[in-house]
């Protein structure tokens, strides 16, 4: 039996239902990377960043959150390289998706109840999203923006509903916009810290490295 279209499942009907001591015998989740491309590369690397936006409240399912990522991921390494970008996958499914199994078989209709005991066995995991939440973030060089919104279009395909592709105004993944990192990166304000900067208090304990 194959799995059921994304119809059956697409919106937020109950409540959240996570994986817990009530709720054991859960599968995987199809996707197990969140992380593609050139994920340690210093923030000095890639300015430029899109992101791939919810506009509907629904359930993606972890099948097509893999699938995205696939799809981007695969394009951006054809057409910029495998070291030229960072893309991360921001939902995690942990809403617990159920079935109700019947039987097809000659003489079913004896064995079965219908709907008597309806309550389902767990089939698949599902990420809850909201209007404004950000599926898909890529961070490049800005000679790739062409590249990244064209793998972020195909990504699209993967969901249901509706979704924008939008660019960031900040500095890659950092939540500073591009013109204030680059002024508190000239006065030697940042911390490079990963894949994001810390700024450097102007106040405290002399004893600590502090901005002039």
């Amino acid at each position: 039996m194959g799995r059921r279209p994304a119809k059956c499942y697409r919106y937020q009907k109950n409540k959240a239902y996570p994986k817990s001591r009530y709720n054991r015998g859960v599968p995987d989740p199809k996707i197990r990377i969140f992380d593609a491309g050139r994920k340690k590369a210093p923030v000095d690397e890639f300015p430029f960043a899109c992101h791939l936006v919810s506009l509907e409240k629904e359930q993606v399912s972890s099948e097509s959150l893999e699938a995205a990522r696939i799809a981007c991921n695969k394009y951006m390494v054809k057409t910029s390289g495998k070291d030229a970008f960072h893309l991360r996958v921001r939902p995690h499914p942990y809403h617990v998706l159920r079935i109700n199994k019947m039987l097809s078989c000659a003489g079913a209709d004896r064995l079965q109840q219908g709907m008597r005991g309806a309550y389902g066995k767990s089939y698949g995991l599902a990420a809850r999203v909201n209007i404004g939440t950000i599926l898909l973030s890529l961070r490049c060089r800005d000679a790739n923006r062409t590249q990244a919104f064209e793998s972020m279009r195909r990504a699209k395909y993967k969901f249901p509903g509706r979704q924008a592709i939008v660019a960031s105004k900040n500095w890659g993944f950092t939540k500073l916009k591009r013109e204030v990192y680059v002024d508190l990166k000239s006065r030697g304000r940042l911390i490079n810290d990963g894949v994001n900067a810390k700024v450097k208090k102007t106040n405290g304990p002399l004893n600590v490295t502090h901005a002039e």
